[in-house]
């Protein structure tokens, strides 16, 4: 064990298998104390069972460090709020927030019920909200705090996870918002990309001839399922975000994958068409139907 994080006090959602587990483990190991927070429900998000969390807890403790579990599901906004007061109650102050509880439904668009894409939906993207939110009351009051989400390489469009790569888009928007809104408080709010073999990305088969899985295998440069790493090589960046030596570190968004650690560049207009509106109007038809293909969908 270290003592980069000691006296920190770390809520780490869906720690109880997964890049959770290992990113509370991996906080523990360097001192912090860790609210285990994890429904145990299925890939889906139904069900519960205590035993992933206490199971944690558990392993926690035999490193030497404190540890509670919290069995409250991110997706409901008062139920959020109990999981922060777990930390806050228990260990006096919450420090870190790691919102990791995730879930993953493979529909096409046209196939997806309501009721999926609201399971969906609400744990990442309302989850990560509504844990943020509350605990960036503490954290701003404090002037100290450390946030990291997860968001994913499916955000930029994935074949059979349209509502999952949407509410990975929008936790990349929510990051770089409340980024810039807590800045100025000391608290910082980055997000990672990851790719692991955790059980959302084997619900998708890990099988190259299906569309998202395939999808997600090219965006990370594989061709196949084969190498990609388990979920014990994501934490390191994740700790790292937590600690002091990354207090400048804000708004960023890291994708990782086995030794791979990388950093995105925010999107940017790469080219342009142009006109004197005040003179000539806005763009007609005739002029978009020349100028589109000629202009703005040429290749670099």
């Amino acid at each position: 064990m270290s003592n980069r994080l000691k006296g920190k006090n770390a809520v780490v959602t869906g720690a109880g298998s997964g890049i959770g587990r290992e990113t509370a483990l991996a906080l523990a190991r360097e001192g912090a104390n860790v609210v285990v927070n994890d429904l145990g429900g299925d890939v889906a998000g139904t069900g519960g069972s205590q035993r992933p969390a206490d199971l944690v807890v558990a392993e926690i403790k035999a490193l030497g460090s404190q540890a509670v579990a919290n069995y409250d599901s991110v997706a409901d906004f008062k139920a959020a709020e109990r999981i922060i007061d777990t930390c806050v109650r228990t260990f006096g102050r919450i420090d870190i927030l790691c919102n990791i509880a995730g879930t993953y439904i493979g529909r096409m668009i046209w196939n997806m019920s309501e009721e999926e894409y609201d399971l969906v939906y609400k744990v990442h993207l309302k989850g990560t909200f509504n844990c943020s939110r509350h605990a960036s009351v503490h954290m701003r009051r404090q002037r100290y705090g450390r946030i990291v989400n997860v968001t994913s390489s499916a955000r930029m469009g994935s074949g059979g996870a349209s509502v999952y790569g949407a509410a990975k888009g929008g936790i990349a928007s929510l990051t770089l918002a409340v980024a810039r809104e807590l800045g100025r408080y000391g608290v910082t709010c980055n997000a990672i990309a990851p790719w692991a073999t955790t059980r959302l990305l084997q619900a998708t088969g890990l099988d190259a001839s299906r569309p998202e899985a395939a999808t997600w295998l090219a965006q990370e440069g594989f061709t196949s399922a084969e190498g990609v790493t388990g979920p014990e090589y994501v934490p390191p960046i994740i700790v790292y975000l937590c600690t002091d030596y990354a207090s400048n570190v804000n708004s960023q968004i890291f994708p990782c994958s086995g030794g791979r650690i990388a950093r995105t560049e925010e999107p940017v207009e790469i080219r342009g068409i142009y006109k004197d509106y005040k003179k000539d109007g806005p763009w007609t038809l005739d002029e978009l139907i020349e100028m589109v293909p000629k202009v703005l969908l040429k290749k670099a």
